[in-house]
């Protein structure tokens, strides 16, 4: 086998977050590992880079380079890669096992590491929220779960899978308290969906690139860990509760996609989300599923209230609407919280399409199964100016905004936004609130 007289020659496929953590827990400090690259996919704009060595340690002085996914087959040809770690998520099945052929036929081993290898461990109790698919309702899930531990008195620290997009060796740790620092970070769109409504409910925030560095901080504040998942990834932290979302909307898609069928597999407690918008066949579908793939877990339905601000200035009028960027992109949804929120109110929806420029015209010929919504990229400047110009070109009376930011805070419009937010909500007796309840007395946390 090609580099058994050497270092083992290891290549590492991510998105900028599963990548670079595998890289710190397992291979960072392995004198008979030589990583030579992280391929870039998923998310634009993350290729072209390079993880730093002040994060890549000693064995690392010239750092490792991010390149493009697309050229992996020469990569492992050119380089004698010894071993591809698959290191990204929600990504169907059949297309990781397409990436496991891409490397096999190149000649090189196909590696997924598993929870053990990667899970830190923490000295405080962790509860996780994972899904099954991207756009379940985990981080509305988590916002629920930290008002509901701090009216008991306890802090709360929320670590949220990472989206490191910027300066790596600058976001090794993050932590976010206030809406200014969003800004002192620059963060992107999508990391703004994810850290603001978590500060607008008071809670502190806790993401980057060096998990080990980042968990021993957030302990220092805290009595209970929340894991705030990304995608449909498993933890980073070993949890003592693990919560996993199925989509009431998408019942087929408990076991179709990596890694979600391994959070399902590994939960404690399985959450049907969007229960009050589904019908009871798609309830009972999850309910067999969960049965078949993780018979000890205890089984609960949540929903998800929308909610649109000023709505009586919906009815009649003619709506843009625009959603949360990666529910729809690799998520896979068609529309989101803005749409419903839009056609119960009245609203007539109009068709983005024909006004769209830049990458939002790229999106919707990438993403063919989009509907009449936009996805809010903004991964640069370029895209919210995108953004900016579709939605004051589109022939519309007003915008409804379905992504959880304050979107008016961050281009200028020519029509007023109303926003529509959504909300977790118990839909059981004895539901999730018994289950936390039950779970502070066992870890005398009450």
């Amino acid at each position: 086998m090609k580099g058994r007289e050497a270092r083992r020659r290891i290549l590492i496929m991510g998105a900028a977050g599963r990548d670079f953590h595998n890289f710190n827990m397992v291979y960072r400090d392995d004198p008979v590992c030589d990583v030579v690259a992280f391929t870039a996919a998923q998310i634009p704009g993350i290729g072209g880079r390079i993880y730093p060595s002040a994060l890549a340690g000693v064995l690392y002085p010239a750092g490792i380079p991010i390149v493009a996914e697309e050229g992996l087959a020469d990569l492992v040809r050119t380089e004698h890669i010894d071993d591809v770690v698959f290191a990204y998520s929600d990504v169907a099945h059949a297309d990781v096992m397409h990436s496991a052929s891409i490397a096999l036929s190149s000649g090189a081993n196909f590696v997924l590491l598993g929870p053990d290898a990667t899970m830190l461990s923490s000295g405080k109790p962790v509860v996780s929220v994972c899904a099954v698919r991207t756009g379940v309702g985990k981080s509305q899930v988590t916002r629920w779960l930290s008002c509901y531990l701090k009216k008991k008195g306890l802090r709360v620290a929320v670590i949220r899978h990472p989206m490191p997009y910027g300066d790596l060796a600058a976001q090794a740790v993050q932590r976010f308290a206030t809406r200014e620092d969003l800004v002192s970070e620059h963060c992107t769109v999508e990391e703004r969906e994810e850290y603001e409504p978590h500060i607008a409910s008071g809670s502190i925030v806790f993401a980057g690139v060096d998990y080990a560095r980042i968990l021993t901080v957030a302990e220092q504040e805290a009595d209970v860990i929340l894991w705030d998942g990304g995608n449909n990834d498993f933890p980073f932290v070993k949890p003592d509760l693990a919560l996993a979302l199925v989509d009431a909307l998408r019942p087929e898609q408990t076991d179709t996609h990596h890694p979600g069928e391994t959070v399902l597999r590994m939960a404690d407690i399985v959450v049907i989300a969007k229960a009050n918008g589904a019908p009871p066949e798609n309830i009972a579908q999850l309910r067999q599923a969960v049965k078949r793939l993780a018979p000890r877990a205890r089984v609960l339905r949540g929903g998800s209230r929308v909610t649109l601000a000023n709505s009586a200035q919906a009815k009649g009028k003619r709506a843009v609407v625009v959603e949360d960027g990666p529910t729809l992109t690799h998520g896979g949804m068609a529309t989101g919280a803005g749409y419903v929120a839009a056609k119960a109110t009245g609203a007539i929806i109009v068709d983005p399409r024909p006004f769209s420029v830049g990458d939002l015209a790229k999106a919707f010929d990438l993403y063919r199964h989009l509907g009449p919504v936009l996805p809010a990229l903004g991964y640069s400047d370029a895209q919210l100016r995108d953004l900016e110009v579709t939605l004051n070109a589109a022939d519309a009376d007003i915008i409804v905004a379905g992504t959880p930011i304050d979107l008016a805070a961050l281009i200028k419009t020519k029509r007023p936004i109303l926003r529509a937010t959504y909300d977790f909500e118990d839909m059981d007796e004895g539901g999730l609130a018994a289950e936390i309840d039950a779970f502070l007395v066992r870890r005398g946390l009450t």
